[in-house]
């Protein structure tokens, strides 16, 4: 098995999160002797992962050079979700320099999927985004075996147990891949330039199509012995509550999900005793979640309990979560966060109630700065990790 050099993952790191840095600071920052410095980034020009970019403002003395990362590296970036793919290309900044977004059903199966992924990628590649991808980083809704590459038994994909999706993309992208479930690439997006930044110990909460939990712990993601760590979605809140796509009754997905608050809402609409959402139902013969965010903007009575309700649920099982690890924050994203304050506060009521003073008395709970962006901005910084794996 080849041995990834730590240094070269340190190094291309710093670049990558900092810019253009003189090889006199590097080898400080980096506490290495400086012709160790100039022989390892001789090494990383000849693979094509650095290059130079002028001289340093002098500090005294013989300007040093600064080095950057090369401007031709590029990273593929996918965020799958239950109903849309999103996906961009990016340069060793993992700054965009193209960006593609579609509805898609995931229940469709890999082929499908991943066909349509493949094709939006190839055009990139003829809109003059990129020559070469250096790795492709994917994340999707369900359980993942990030050891391997694939997902495991997920609920709301039908089709994609075990399928190779890690090696598929590697074949057809000729360059390293690497597979993740969505939740934690959003929390490795939100923690790497979202309101999380620089924070080692946080949860990241994903309230969509389902709910998941991507967990940092000591400024690493904690993805458990199989991959299946922070499936918050499947723990149980109510035994007598409705049966949940995993087979098991009362989960927190099945009480408030975007497919559990649309049930819900559609209801509302139909008794009439929402107003807002009875006329919505009208005029289109649907409601949605975000129905239920407009009409609680309006003042409806119904509207607001609803999101409160949901608040209270996830705020009930945040309150063991932060018993249990004691986080120094908590992050609300997924296309949920739309309900917004009225979500929030109740959470933050329910769990700072419910949890020690010890472990809330510096507990922030927010919503995320990145928004629909965090799964591909965590996707890209998986792919530019494996890339530097691969340059070591």
């Amino acid at each position: 098995m080849r041995t990834v050099d730590p240094l070269h993952v340190r190094l291309l790191r710093l670049l990558r999160d900092e810019g253009a840095v003189s090889r006199a600071e590097l080898a400080d920052r980096l506490q290495m002797p400086r012709p160790r410095l100039l022989a390892e980034l001789e090494r990383l020009v000849a693979l094509g992962y650095v290059a130079e970019a002028g001289l340093a403002a002098s500090r005294g003395g013989r300007r040093s050079t600064l080095v950057e990362l090369s401007p031709h590296l590029r990273f593929a970036a996918v965020d799958l979700g239950a109903s849309s793919i999103d996906v961009e290309v990016v340069n060793g900044r993992l700054e965009p320099v193209a960006a593609y977004a579609e509805p898609a059903d995931i229940r469709s199966g890999p082929k499908l999927i991943l066909q349509r992924v493949n094709e939006l990628l190839h055009k990139a590649r003829v809109d003059g985004a990129y020559e070469r991808l250096d790795a492709v980083g994917i994340g999707v809704p369900g359980p993942v075996s990030f050891r391997d590459g694939v997902p495991v038994s997920p609920p709301i994909m039908p089709g994609w147990d075990r399928f190779p999706v890690r090696e598929l993309l590697t074949r057809e992208h000729g360059c390293p891949a690497v597979v993740d479930n969505d939740v934690n690439i959003m929390a490795i997006g939100e923690r790497h330039g979202g309101v999380a930044h620089s924070v080692d110990d946080f949860l990241f909460v994903k309230i969509g199509t389902g709910i998941g939990c991507g967990i940092y712990l000591s400024g690493e993601v904690y993805r458990g012995t199989d991959g299946c760590a922070g499936d918050i979605g499947h723990i149980q809140v109510d035994s007598h509550g409705p049966m949940c796509s995993c087979g098991n009754v009362g989960c927190l997905e099945a009480l408030f999900s975007g497919a559990a608050l649309a049930k819900d809402a559609t209801a509302a609409a139909r008794s009439g005793a929402s107003p807002a959402l009875a006329e919505r139902l009208a005029a289109r013969g649907e409601v949605t979640a975000l129905d239920v965010a407009e009409g609680a903007v309006e003042g409806d009575v119904t509207c607001i309990q609803l999101i409160r309700d949901g608040g209270r649920r996830v705020g009930g099982v945040l309150a063991g979560l932060v018993s249990f690890t004691n986080p120094s924050m908590i992050v609300i994203g997924g296309g949920l966060a739309q309900l917004g304050h009225i979500l929030l506060a109740e959470i933050r009521s329910v769990v700072y109630r419910r949890s020690l003073p010890l472990a809330t008395g510096n507990l922030p709970v927010v919503l995320s700065e990145l928004g629909p962006r965090a799964g591909v901005a965590g996707a890209a910084v998986l792919a530019s990790d494996v890339a530097f794996g691969e340059a070591s």
